[in-house]
């Protein structure tokens, strides 16, 4: 009866070892990849890094096998907001509100808001006068499908939360909505509302814009990731600290107790991962070996 009790102790052992046995995963040949495999610097198990596109057409978005074993590798899913949580799709509506009672109207010129008034009245079948409230970067965020060539989209998040549901993985977030939205509150509404207006002048060009970013987050191109983040004329050099750098740093302190607790698999816009403030250079800054994985 002892010698069951040890050998069932022992099946016991190797199994639950079995289960966090991670599966090795192919390297890429160059860097043009989205993800990432995180070692060293004390850390006992794999960790991944993988870079996402918030919105796209759904028939764009393919994961493939190697991301795949990455997740079942891991034991926690992170996004940049847990969107698992049903709370953020009900907080989100309260947060897209202007602070201060402020109003669309009070931030352009009577002839400005008409074409703006215009602009959604006419393309999106919006009436402005629901929307007077809302912080002009959430309004320019509901031009996204206005841009792509389909009417089925999905964020790729989207689709990674359905594998984590698939392999029972809970879903986290390295911030709150709270937080989002206080990053867009430090930025000027004005600014906001000037970027807005900017870009519903300048439609078709912002469209091969967003083309020419599909075309490269597809291919994997980082660098062109990076050149294309960096184009002023779109607005997001001026905010490039509050809406990357700044945030960046947050995460990979976080990661760091979060990695040496477990295995984890961390998406972020792609954005995120690029430059000598993206998460890739600042990992590789804290210690860690990181190895492009093969993600075809």
């Amino acid at each position: 009866m002892k010698f069951l009790k040890v050998l069932g102790a022992m099946l016991f052992f190797y199994s639950c070892n079995a289960q966090t046995k991670q599966v090795k995963l192919t390297t890429s040949p160059d860097n043009n990849t989205l993800l990432w495999e995180v070692t060293g610097n004390g850390l006992k198990t794999a960790s991944y890094l993988f870079g996402t596109f918030h919105l796209m057409c759904k028939d764009d978005i393919h994961l493939s096998e190697q991301l795949k074993t990455a997740m079942s590798n891991s034991e926690l899913l992170y996004l940049e907001m847990d969107m698992d949580d049903p709370s953020i799709l009900l907080g989100g509506f309260m947060m897209m509100n202007m602070k201060e009672g402020k109003k669309l109207e009070d931030l352009y010129s009577p002839e400005d808001y008409e074409k703006l008034n215009v602009f959604f009245k006419d393309t999106l079948h919006m009436p402005l006068t629901m929307l007077q409230r809302t912080k002009p970067f959430f309004l320019a965020a509901m031009l996204y499908p206005k841009m792509m060539p389909c009417k089925s989209v999905s964020g790729v998040e989207e689709e990674l939360m359905k594998i984590a549901k698939q392999q029972k993985k809970e879903v986290k977030g390295l911030e709150t909505l709270e937080f989002q939205a206080a990053v867009f509150d430090s930025i000027p509404y004005e600014e906001q509302a000037k970027e807005l207006l900017k870009s519903i002048d300048s439609m078709s060009t912002y469209k091969l814009y967003f083309d020419k970013m599909i075309k490269v987050y597809k291919a994997q191109q980082l660098q062109e990731i990076e050149n294309l983040f960096k184009e002023s004329e779109f607005g997001m050099e001026n905010h490039q600290d509050i809406l990357l750098n700044k945030r960046n740093k947050n995460w990979v302190t976080q990661l760091k107790t979060i990695m040496s607790a477990g295995s984890v698999f961390t998406a972020v816009g792609a954005g995120h991962l690029v430059g000598e403030e993206g998460l890739i250079s600042l990992l590789k800054k804290e210690g860690y070996t990181l190895k492009p994985i093969l993600n075809k």
